[in-house]
């Protein structure tokens, strides 16, 4: 027998997934870093900063129940398909904006790219529960810890490459270079997910009513203490603890470092978080899970009131470093979780729950951020968030015991 670590690699569909994931999280973080400097550039506002990640939220929301109901009963290759197709055509409007179509910037205001971003949520709201649920129809049980160790390997360094990259062009080529390297990184996981062989839905006694379906996975989750726990801890912290939305806003007015600054403090939480996640393929959190992942959520929390308070640059990189060294524990410990501890014929409807609580929180966790900096500045903003991270996990730990006693060996 091979490292469990490293044989999860043997299968092809799995190195082709993995692939076409690092793809899809390079595009997405050069189009965020692009975007927040393009708009604060444009306009010098913190809440417009904020709506960039509202506007994403909204449609992602609203749609991601009805998503994880349709990856339940319909091809999740196809639907991947379809959602790259038009994330593919977000991406190419974002670089028409910055070349022949910038008259309409001049002419609306930011809206024509607030625009986009919204149909931009609205495919990413629907590509997240099947391909939640495809890659688990890939892999065998056996190798989930590994498979969510990967994806976040593959996650955090298409998210170290992506705002650096950004970061580069932009300040070095000009926009409309990186809105060109956006369109080619989210087109090579459409030709990627083309090669992967299809696979067929699991059994489900009946077809049930869309709503009836969506109250089955609501209620599923609910009576889950430990999955609920990990949901609700993740939320919280991720839509409190979070300052990536204000990071140019801290590099040009607190720490006076340019794009080429904005990219390295984005793409600092990814180093940390794939040095982690690379670490955790060859040794995933299976003892004392439910401790670690409380203790990663303090540790993440302390590091963005340390970010907040941080006047030199440096020791604001070191901070958001470590916080994404936390994160990456977090995940990986939800992610199997989520893998193990969800029927088969559920996974959709889980998944898009999951999205609600967790990747929603991201971009709601973007306006608060913008909100409360409008308000109070953005040093009073990432404290007061930190402070916030840290009252969640003590809440956490009293009502959700069984999550804290977690052990995910005994679930394998």
């Amino acid at each position: 027998m091979g490292n469990p670590s490293t044989s999860i690699l043997r299968h092809r569909d799995f190195r082709f997934f993995i692939a076409a994931r690092f793809f899809m999280v390079l595009a997405f973080t050069i189009q965020a870093t692009v975007v927040g400097l393009q708009i604060y550039d444009l306009t010098g506002s913190m809440l417009d900063l904020g709506l960039v990640g509202l506007v994403e939220a909204i449609p992602s929301i609203i749609v991601s129940f009805y998503a994880g109901h349709l990856a339940d009963l319909k091809d999740r290759k196809s639907i991947i398909l379809i959602c790259l197709g038009f994330l593919f055509l977000c991406s190419a409007s974002l670089l028409a904006f910055a070349g022949p179509l910038f008259f309409l910037l001049e002419k609306f205001g930011v809206y024509p790219i607030l625009f986009v971003i919204f149909i931009s949520g609205i495919a990413r709201g629907f590509i997240s529960p099947s391909i939640f649920s495809f890659v688990i129809q890939i892999v065998p049980r056996e190798h989930y810890p590994h498979s969510a160790a990967w994806m976040g390997t593959v996650f955090q360094a298409g998210a170290v490459l992506g705002p650096g990259l950004a970061g580069i062009l932009y300040g070095w080529a000009g926009i409309q270079a990186a809105y060109i390297l956006d369109c080619v990184c989210i087109g090579l996981p459409f030709l990627l997910f083309l090669l992967i062989k299809r696979r067929p839905l699991p059994e489900r006694n009946e077809k049930e009513p869309l709503f009836k379906s969506l109250a089955a996975g609501i209620k599923f989750v609910w009576n889950n203490e430990i999955m609920l726990g990990a949901m609700a801890l993740d939320m919280f912290a991720v839509l409190f603890g979070g300052a990536v939305a204000l990071i140019p806003v801290f590099a040009k007015d607190i720490l006076h470092v340019g794009p080429e600054g904005v990219g390295l403090l984005r793409a600092s939480q990814s180093i940390g978080a794939l040095l982690m996640a690379f670490y955790l393929t060859r040794k995933p959190p299976l003892q004392k899970s439910g401790k670690l992942l409380l203790g990663s959520v303090i540790g993440f929390g302390l590091c963005m009131i340390c970010f907040g308070i941080s006047t030199l640059f440096w020791v604001s990189v070191a901070a958001i470093f470590l916080s994404g060294v936390f994160d990456s524990v977090s995940v990986v410990i939800r992610s199997t979780i989520m893998q193990t501890m969800t029927p088969e014929d559920m996974r959709g409807r889980v998944s898009a729950i999951n999205k609600i609580f967790i990747g929603s929180s991201n971009e709601i966790g973007s306006f608060e951020s913008g909100v409360t900096a409008e308000a109070f500045g953005p040093i009073v903003s990432v404290v007061l968030g930190g402070a916030i991270t840290l009252l969640v996990v003590a809440i956490a730990a009293k009502k959700a015991p069984k999550l804290g006693s977690l052990e995910l060996k005994e679930w394998l």
